[in-house]
């Protein structure tokens, strides 16, 4: 979906569990960067390199990708991605989240116990293979840290966010020309209303709804949450709520 010159929010279906989920990576572009927000679960390079194109971009111009954090649907598809292109793409995320994304440390969400709960119900030979995913994610080098409210010099400005609480090196992006906000999973959206973040999948439920007032002192008309879409509707009053 086109949300403005050089801004896309790329909506990908996938099969999860037995059970379809759509996602919302986001890409921006200009003459001399494309910058890919997020990369899906593993196995989507192919079906990402589409809605690239489909968006109009060649997928040999993708020069950038900004990790929003370290959680596996959205680094899944990141080494793929890279072994893809012909030429080098830098990854950037918050300093927190490097550790992580690189291998380093376990993802923070990934104990034992959580992961057996989470696909307890499956069935076995499914159960394996999720568990297997999930104990041994992908990874790959990032080459740039970014920190809060810098502003990265591509596609117009994007101004990062540091927003912990879904993880605790989650960050927002800002597009300033197009006052567009990039919420990873600091906010989802759900039959076209605006929503906080999921408890049940968030790793700080305080530290989440600070970081919501924070997002809230932005001048945004577009919203794009990688679970529900896309929110344009009177977005400042519901911000507003949300931050109450």
């Amino acid at each position: 979906m086109k949300i403005a010159d050089g801004v896309e929010a790329l909506e990908l279906t996938v099969n999860l569990m037995g059970r379809q989920s759509t996602i919302y990576l986001t890409l921006f572009w200009d003459e001399e960067s494309v910058v890919l927000v997020d990369t899906g679960f593993p196995g989507l390079e192919q079906q990402i390199q589409e809605v690239i194109e489909k968006a109009g971009v060649s997928f040999e111009k993708l020069n950038k990708i900004i990790l929003t954090h370290q959680d596996i649907d959205h680094i899944g598809s990141l080494p793929a991605i890279l072994a893809k292109s012909q030429h080098k793409i830098e990854v950037m995320a918050h300093e927190v989240e490097k550790p992580y994304i690189q291998g380093d440390k376990p993802l923070i969400k990934a104990n034992p116990e959580r992961i057996a709960k989470m696909f307890e119900t499956l069935p076995e030979e499914q159960r394996k293979r999720m568990v297997s995913v999930f104990t041994n994610p992908p990874k790959a080098k990032v080459d740039r840290t970014i920190e809060d409210r810098e502003e990265l010099p591509y596609c117009g400005g994007i101004i990062v966010i540091y927003t912990p609480g879904h993880t605790t090196g989650h960050i927002c992006l800002y597009h300033k020309a197009s006052k567009t906000l990039v919420t990873g999973d600091a906010l989802t959206a759900e039959n076209g209303q605006l929503s906080g973040p999921n408890p049940a999948v968030t790793y700080d439920m305080v530290e989440a709804n600070k970081s919501v007032k924070k997002i809230a002192q932005y001048e945004i008309q577009n919203v794009i949450c990688y679970h529900g879409g896309v929110f344009q509707e009177n977005v400042q009053h519901r911000l507003a709520q949300l931050a109450e």
